[in-house]
């Protein structure tokens, strides 16, 4: 059965959501506490994703992130003609989980907003640009070898995202999403080098897109949108 695009829209919307306001509730919420220890913030972030990829993959293909979305297109593993109506649905979500941080916490912590600690741009943009890829290449092995017996793929992109921010959270921030980037700068009023994120994250999306290309496997396994590479 083929799911409607205003139902896949309306999924990536709440998943990136979820996502935002469990990742960015965590900063806003340790801050409060009077700090944490990294290690918890990555583990929030990686139930940040993982729940969203739960609830669903089966509706949407759970990309949560504009340029996951954008690798998949680039790399002719979803229809271009897909990309908008996603990208729209995880940006708005994105502005709502934020907003709902900020409702509930105030404007504590810049909410969790990303920015190169100390201005070092020469650090953040790499460090974005490589965990954006591998978290591209994690979306890749699991689109390509879709969920079946090899459900533990679905652990692949949220440890990722916990990896990237143990590592470099305390330079960066960890963005690799420049939806989850984007609300908190807007709705905090925080745009410092906020140049680095919307270059960085998506050219390593694409980086990745250029050099894996989708292999032909059965269509139903790789959930909705996606197509077979022999199509």
């Amino acid at each position: 059965m083929t799911v409607s695009v205003a139902l896949r829209t309306a999924s990536e919307g709440v998943g990136t959501a979820l996502l935002v306001g469990i990742g960015i509730g965590s900063i806003v919420g340790g801050d409060r506490l009077g700090g944490v220890p990294q290690w918890v913030i990555a583990l929030a972030w990686f139930f940040a994703v993982l729940v969203p990829i739960y609830l669903f993959i089966r509706v949407s293909g759970a990309h949560l992130n504009p340029v996951v979305t954008l690798a998949l297109a680039a790399s002719g593993r979803i229809a271009w003609r897909e990309a908008p109506p996603y990208v729209l649905g995880q940006v708005g979500g994105a502005f709502l989980g934020a907003g709902f941080v900020l409702g509930v916490f105030g404007d504590v912590a810049h909410l969790g907003a990303t920015v190169p600690t100390g201005g070092n741009v020469a650090l953040a943009f790499p460090a974005e640009l490589a965990f954006t890829a591998a978290l591209v290449a994690a979306v890749f092995a699991l689109a390509d070898g879709g969920e079946g017996r090899g459900r533990w793929r679905l652990l692949l992109p949220p440890t990722v995202v916990a990896v990237s921010t143990f590592l470099i959270g305390p330079w960066t921030g960890s963005s690799l999403n420049p939806a989850r980037t984007l609300a908190p700068a807007v709705l905090s009023g925080t745009y410092t080098d906020l140049w680095v994120y919307l270059t960085a994250v998506p050219l390593g999306a694409l980086l990745i897109a250029g050099v894996w290309r989708p292999k032909a496997v059965d269509r139903l396994d790789r959930g909705p949108g996606r197509r077979d590479s022999s199509s």
